[in-house]
């Protein structure tokens, strides 16, 4: 049976390739793709490396408030990926070499406030178009000064009768701040001749901030076709509800699927009572219309800035009662909710919890809080003193368990405070944009989670105005609120993460056993430590991963190198050296009769890496060639600090061992000029000695 589904799955796919952002319009991140396996993935070569350019064209200011966080398609015989700035670049899958680009030319004088960043774009065919009629297959994307645009996916060219010129401008409707309060970062979702747009807005600036509308438009015209505003806005006053993660879209049901985020401002809702309906949710959407079917709320009354930013992924399972079509969503409290895909009810019981209380003032927490029972949470979620980084353990209080010790800290949904409030996981995760991926034949549900805590304080109005906070500390006005807000991740004094390691793991779910089937640490820090220390003690991993029937994992992490695992065991097969971080999501694909991994490696502004503009691809080494020496050796985590390390050792050996033979052949060059001055001195003293006890000679007459 097994087998059987594959093949089904390797036929329904005649390009082999990688047509959405997430593998397939329901977000898998799974490939039917064999030809990598466990045993010969140690023969990856670097098949090729393509840089956009960015680095080199960019102001350096500029290039630290990027983001590469995109996962290119294999679509129309090219690899179509989206840069930061919104570039649309297409390379030939076997060399790497451009065939085409284009270029929206967006400002570069504006503050992004999400950074400049494009984790991909949308492929779509359009069944009713002549085969050969330009703009039959189009590249959708949203870009960062709020334009979605539709190209030609073979040509790159603007489609002429697509809204203005391939481009239409959603009105946003109302006035920003600034240019960068309002983005669109993650690929539109498309279905039906319908395309979707989510967008990404500025958090913790003001209650009345922009709606977080969702917009839909005609994949042919452009004309819009409708709009649906996730937060019911009867009685409360708030903006956001925002989908600026990506969607997924059932074409078969006519469904598109909304993962929404939170209320504004995040962490204070007195302006917003009650649970906040649809914020926090899963939505379902018929696409053509925009009715809503369904909505399951993971988080009511957010103050946690508990948004879901992960795709939810469509698939097919045995729930033990049979097959059922369902929704998988993990969130960042490291849940995975089980959804029928019809109506939205829970596949297996969620219960609903009492949760800690004691707001702030004007604040109206909710009692309970919803939690999966039969999927246990992909990471743990408390945090205490004990869990505290400490060198050197019982000497002293260390600086993280004082941080700790100061805070509010009763568990899961602890409410910010004045007081200042340990919350964990952070608010990057859990699980984040890079969503899960499920391998349909094995059942089996990957994911990667980052372990980090956020320190959360709310500010006084009164404080406010001459707040300035410390450095790392992000700082929100929430202007309408009675409270401002600081965040910053707990950090120890040497800049490693305050609570012990792993701080990056890759988990692996039965999920109808309900059971972890195992946990792998993924990433070092090599990248982010003083002098590029590789301790092995994984990294926040907010980029997710790809799956393949070969039986492998495939990921990046914060350090610079694409890595694989053994699917069924968790263990660390193969790593291949990167330019730079690879904070993005990899993808497979098979081009003449070769299968290649690609992943973006453009590092990540905000977690400090370094910074790129490239797209690297592997692939089996070809008769006669073959991993190099030094790609199995230097170019390994901790190769060039051990290299680097070794070469001073020996340059300190070597002067060691200079000196001591500089100091041995000045003794011997005393001890060489004594000997041949020695002789001489005696003669004179015997000479003196002579004649002072010789007899006066007779005078010496000179003739």
């Amino acid at each position: 049976m097994a087998a059987l589904i594959t093949l089904l799955l390797f036929s329904a796919r005649p390009g082999l390739a990688w047509e959405s952002w997430g593998g397939d319009p329901g977000g898998s991140r799974f490939s039917p793709l064999r030809e990598i396996t466990p045993d010969n993935v140690g023969n990856l070569v670097r098949a090729f490396e393509f840089q956009t350019g960015d680095l080199a064209a960019r102001p350096p200011g500029v290039m630290r408030r990027t983001k590469f966080q995109a996962t290119p398609l294999f679509v129309e015989d090219s690899l179509v990926f989206c840069s930061p700035f919104n570039e649309v670049i297409a390379l030939d899958p076997g060399t790497g070499a451009q065939k085409w680009r284009y270029d929206p030319k967006i400002a570069i004088n504006q503050r992004p406030a999400n950074r400049y960043v494009c984790r991909g774009v949308t492929y779509w065919i359009d069944d009713e178009a002549p085969a050969d009629a330009a703009c039959r297959s189009r590249i959708f994307m949203g870009t960062n000064d709020v334009r979605l645009i539709a190209l030609d996916a073979k040509t790159g060219i603007p489609c002429a009768g697509f809204g203005e010129d391939g481009e239409v401008r959603p009105d946003i409707g109302m006035k920003l701040e600034w240019p960068g309060e309002f983005q669109i970062t993650s690929p539109p979702a498309v279905g039906r001749g319908v395309v979707v747009v989510g967008s990404a807005i500025g958090d913790n600036r003001r209650v009345d901030a922009p709606s977080g509308v969702v917009r839909a438009f005609d994949a042919r015209s452009g004309q819009p076709r409708w709009t649906f505003e996730p937060l019911k806005r009867d009685g409360i006053e708030a903006g956001h509800a925002n989908v600026w993660a990506p969607m997924s879209v059932d074409a078969a049901r006519g469904l598109v699927f909304l993962p929404t985020s939170s209320p504004s401002p995040d962490f204070w809702g007195g302006k917003r009572p009650g649970n906040n309906e649809h914020a926090n949710s899963v939505v379902a959407l018929r696409i053509e219309t925009g009715e809503l079917v369904w909505a399951f709320q993971t988080v009511h009354h957010d103050v946690w800035d508990y948004d879901l930013p992960a795709q939810p992924t469509l698939t097919r399972i045995d729930a033990g009662e049979g097959q059922r079509d369902v929704v998988i969503q993990p969130t960042k409290q490291g849940f995975v909710f089980v959804l029928d895909r019809d109506t939205g009810k829970p596949v297996w019981p969620v219960e609903e919890r009492s949760v800690p209380q004691g707001a702030a003032e004007g604040e109206r927490l909710s009692p309970t809080q919803p939690f999966p029972t039969h999927v246990p949470p992909l990471m743990s979620q408390k945090i205490s003193t004990e869990d505290a980084l400490s060198l050197v353990p019982g000497l002293r209080r260390s600086a993280c368990e004082t941080q700790f010790a100061e805070a509010r800290n009763e568990g899961l949904y602890t409410p910010p405070s004045t007081q200042g409030t340990l919350e964990f996981p952070f608010t990057g995760g859990g699980v984040n944009w890079g969503s899960a991926a499920f391998d349909p034949v094995n059942q089996v549900l990957y994911a990667n989670t980052s372990r980090a805590v956020h320190l959360i304080k709310l500010i006084p109005r009164a404080e406010a105005a001459g707040f300035d906070p410390p450095p790392g500390h992000d700082f929100g006005q929430q202007n309408g609120a009675p409270f401002a807000m600081s965040r910053a991740v707990a950090m120890s004094p040497l800049g490693f993460l305050c609570n012990k390691p792993p701080w990056g793991e890759m988990v692996a779910v039965d999920l109808k056993a309900g059971k972890i089937l195992w946990r792998s640490t993924v990433g070092t820090t090599e990248d982010l430590a003083p002098l590029g220390v590789p301790l092995p003690w994984g990294a926040p991993l907010v980029n997710g991963l790809a799956v393949t029937a070969g039986g492998l994992v495939f990921t990046g992490a914060m350090d610079a190198y694409l890595r694989a695992f053994d699917a069924r065991s968790g263990s660390e097969l193969w790593e291949g050296r990167l330019p730079v971080p690879g904070v993005a999501n990899p993808m497979t694909y098979f081009w003449k009769g070769e299968q290649y991994v690609a992943i973006g490696a453009g590092g990540h502004s905000e977690a400090g890496t370094s910074i790129g503009d490239s797209v690297v691809a592997f692939r089996l080494a070809r008769p006669g060639e073959g991993p190099s020496l030094w790609s199995r050796t230097i170019d390994r985590p901790g190769g060039r600090f051990f290299a680097a390390s070794s070469a001073i050792a020996l340059a300190i050996i070597a002067l060691v061992v200079a000196g001591l033979r500089w100091r041995r052949r000045g003794r011997a060059n005393m001890t060489q000029h004594r000997a041949r001055c020695e002789p001489s001195f005696t003669s004179y003293a015997l000479l003196y000695e002579s004649e002072a006890d010789a007899p006066l000679a007779a005078p010496i007459t000179l003739n």
